[in-house]
């Protein structure tokens, strides 16, 4: 069901021996489809899940979806469980089936680290990461955590990957970018957008690692964006970043698009009025505080007028 190892390697995995030709995996997965569907291949193959279950390779277990939210034509196969006909168990890809493991894994050592997205295999492992993995499987759909769409075709991003294997990512809208369908509007400053990191990866400073590498990547931009609605779990994140790297407080907003300055407010003044608000019992926006808000936040020639010092 998969190609042979190369030489000198002990597997080989998707992103790895993927071309760059999206539409020639695609017709061969819709023809692969079509024999299934129309009775012209009769599969008594199987797929085994990690549970020991074992899924049957027949078009009702098959299904087709949209990698991208700007250009939903461009689809891959997909094989679902049939007790849970929402959750990918595998990948059609080179004319065989991949576990979703096996396609957030690389046999080639150099990937290791952050790296932009930049081949076809690399846009279908940020797929997988952002689409199956964290809107499906590692999401808590019971409460209100966050959820991200397919990314758009040319959406930048940077996979992490540590020990041969792809943990998180996170996208980035550009400045100067259009802000979405429908408008002209472009954003005015360049905003960390989405960003994921496995459940058995996290509390090990891959978040931190993540912004750090954002906000060296612009080290030009007086101000960066981390996109509006921030969750509670990456305000912790942040909260930890700018501890540990207080040149950034004054750099770091949470936008809406596309950015401008009424449509931006403080990170770390934010942290600071969450965390005064824990150890006070106040409600800030009663106080004195509130009433200093428009000239703390304000633009000043050039300079982030701020309190000196928070959370200190």
């Amino acid at each position: 069901m998969k190609p042979k190892a190369m030489c000198g390697a002990t597997e080989v995995y998707p992103v790895d021996i993927l071309e760059d030709d999206p539409q020639a995996y695609q017709t061969a997965a819709e023809g692969y489809y079509d024999l299934l569907r129309d009775g012209g291949q009769t599969s008594t193959e199987v797929f085994s899940l990690p549970t020991g279950e074992q899924v049957r390779l027949e078009s009702s277990s098959l299904c087709f979806c949209s990698m991208y939210c700007d250009e939903p034509q461009h689809k891959i196969l997909v094989l679902v469980n049939p007790q849970d006909t929402k959750t990918v168990v595998a990948v059609y890809l080179k004319e065989s089936w991949w576990s979703m493991e096996d396609v957030l894994r690389t046999s080639d050592p150099t990937r290791e680290g952050l790296m932009k997205v930049q081949s076809f295999g690399e846009r279908i492992v940020l797929f997988v990461l952002n689409t199956i993995v964290f809107g499906r499987l590692e999401r808590n759909l019971d409460d209100d955590d966050m959820f991200f769409l397919p990314h758009p075709t040319k959406e930048q991003a940077k996979i992490m990957w540590r020990d041969g294997a792809a943990v998180g990512f996170y996208s980035i809208k550009r400045k100067g970018s259009l802000c979405g369908g429908g408008t002209s509007a472009c954003y005015l400053l360049p905003v960390f957008d989405t960003v994921f990191v496995r459940r058995k990866n996290r509390c090990q400073g891959l978040g931190t690692a993540m912004l750090r590498d954002f906000c060296d990547t612009f080290q030009e931009d007086e101000a960066l964006g981390i996109s509006c609605p921030i969750s509670p779990a990456m305000y912790k994140v942040l909260r930890q970043f700018l501890l540990t790297y207080p040149g950034e407080r004054g750099r770091l907003w949470e936008v809406e698009p596309p950015g401008a300055w009424g449509q931006r407010f403080n990170i770390w003044l934010k942290v600071y009025l969450q965390e005064a608000k824990l150890q006070d019992g106040v409600d800030h926006q009663r106080t004195r505080n509130d009433t200093e808000l428009p000239r703390i936040c304000q633009k000043r020639e050039g300079s982030w007028d701020a309190p000196e010092t928070f959370l200190a």
